[in-house]
């Protein structure tokens, strides 16, 4: 394949593409085969000669939508949504076209600058301190592992990137229970172990109870722990909760402890102002993380961490070997000296796209349609007899399950995922397992989301 044949190909691959998204609400949302379908069908090795793009395309139509899960269908209402919306895809042919690798800024200033501006547009449109910064990682996983591993670099006064951690005093990371797992794995990853990580007591509205986060600290302090920061939940992947971050906040600002927000999901909605209680305190945190991949509209993967000052992060990331020193006349932004991997791709471009192509007004009306219909769709199945709502809305969240117990809310489940018209997941909450909802999915409608509620009155 040539540029000429890529040229073409690529106008067949844009009409697919517009196809797939037309007839979307006829395939059904998850993947209806069993595994290994796909693996059993595939040659079990490369071909030795080359195979025309007729074939391959040929072979891409026949095997690979049918074995997918369809994170862009409309009736997506599992984990949270991944989206990718028109602006967004065309960037990401730009992105791709270009094949930029953006570690230095000298080997793709655009990319670094565009970055930069993006966090700028980003800041002023979560209302979020002007004098803050930031940068575009792969997922939200990345970005708190950025974060922890600085809390411990802090915490050891920078000691452990050298030394180690053998010899050094237990270091405590507190976070919820409702916080999201990448926060168990950051611990684990960064080496301060799954024991170090203090799980406080929450209160009846599944937030952090600060005088809990202050007697864990005390208790830690008297033990000859050294506490090392606060992750705190804004959404969680559950059942959407919030820590009262303005209340915890006090409690380990008074300790010296660096703080984290892990807004992964629910911070796209502070683009619109009456969301943003729902996350109050936060401007006063050191870091904060959100996907604009989930609800904004911009393709997988795209997690902007934004920091009130980058230079402990940088402290701790950032490497210059002889190869990757500059000879610039002045100091630069290198990204890579900011996250784990030094190879980065172009990930701002499509955030420009799509902010500049539908604008905030757009992005904040899909957003309150998403919460409106939630909330809509979480009433109707509020009244229907033997289900009982499990959790109330967070946003675009809530939970549900059967009056007859978890084997029957199970099967139920299981009945609706097969039935292919709807994809719904499970959680746990309060020991018991519950069905979760969310709506996110860029093209997702009204008529959609209560689709809902015919499934489940037709499978029950």
């Amino acid at each position: 394949m040539n540029h000429d044949d890529l040229n073409a190909w690529s106008k067949r691959a844009a009409d697919w593409v517009t196809a797939y998204h037309r007839d979307l609400r006829d395939r059904p949302v998850r993947a209806q085969v069993t595994p290994g379908a796909l693996l059993d069908r595939l040659p079990a090795t490369a071909p030795e000669a080359a195979e025309t793009p007729e074939a391959i395309f040929a072979d891409f139509e026949a095997l690979i939508p049918g074995a997918l899960t369809h994170w862009q269908h409309p009736r997506f209402f599992a984990y949270f949504p991944a989206n990718a919306s028109p602006a967004s895809m065309l960037a990401e042919q730009l992105v791709n076209g270009i094949g930029a690798q953006g570690m230095l800024w000298q080997t793709a200033p655009a990319a670094t600058e565009l970055e930069q501006g993006m966090i700028r547009w980003l800041l002023a449109a979560l209302d979020l301190p002007a004098d803050w910064t930031g940068t575009i990682h792969d997922s939200a996983t990345t970005a708190t592992l950025c974060a922890v591993l600085t809390m411990r670099e802090r915490a050891l006064g920078f000691r452990g990137l050298t030394e180690g951690l053998q010899g050094q005093p237990r270091l405590r990371v507190y976070a919820s229970a409702e916080t999201h797992s990448s926060v168990d794995k950051a611990v684990r990853l960064a080496g301060l172990g799954q024991e170090n990580l203090v799980k406080i007591t929450t209160r009846a509205d599944l937030s952090m109870d600060p005088a809990q986060l202050q007697a864990a600290i005390e208790a830690d302090l008297a033990a000859g722990h050294r506490p090392a920061g606060v992750v705190f939940c804004a959404g969680g992947t559950g059942v959407g909760a919030f820590d009262d971050i303005a209340a915890c906040l006090p409690v380990a600002q008074t300790h010296g402890l660096m703080t984290h927000v892990d807004a992964a999901w629910a911070g796209s909605a502070g683009v619109c102002p009456e969301f943003r209680p729902l996350m109050a305190g936060a401007e006063g945190c050191d870091s904060f993380v959100f996907n604009p991949h989930k609800w904004m509209g911009a393709q997988f993967d795209c997690a902007v961490q934004l920091m009130r000052d980058p230079l402990d992060q940088i402290r701790t990331l950032g490497l210059r070997p002889d190869y990757l020193q500059t000879l610039e006349g002045e100091e630069v932004t290198n990204f890579n000296e900011w996250t784990i991997p030094l190879g980065r791709r172009m990930r701002a471009l499509k955030l420009w796209f799509v902010m500049r192509a539908y604008g905030l007004d757009t992005i904040r009306a899909r957003i309150r349609d998403h919460v409106a219909w939630t909330s809509e769709l979480c009433a109707a199945l509020r009244a229907e007899p033997g289900l009982e709502i499990t959790s109330e809305p967070r946003l675009a969240l809530f939970s549900f399950a059967l009056s007859e117990g978890c084997t029957a809310t199970e099967a139920l489940l299981q009945r609706i995922n097969a039935d292919g018209r709807i994809y719904l997941t499970q959680t746990t909450h309060r020991g018991r397992l519950v069905i979760r909802f969310t709506c996110g999915t860029w093209d997702a409608t009204r008529a959609d989301v209560m689709e809902t509620l015919n499934v489940i009155r037709e499978l029950r």
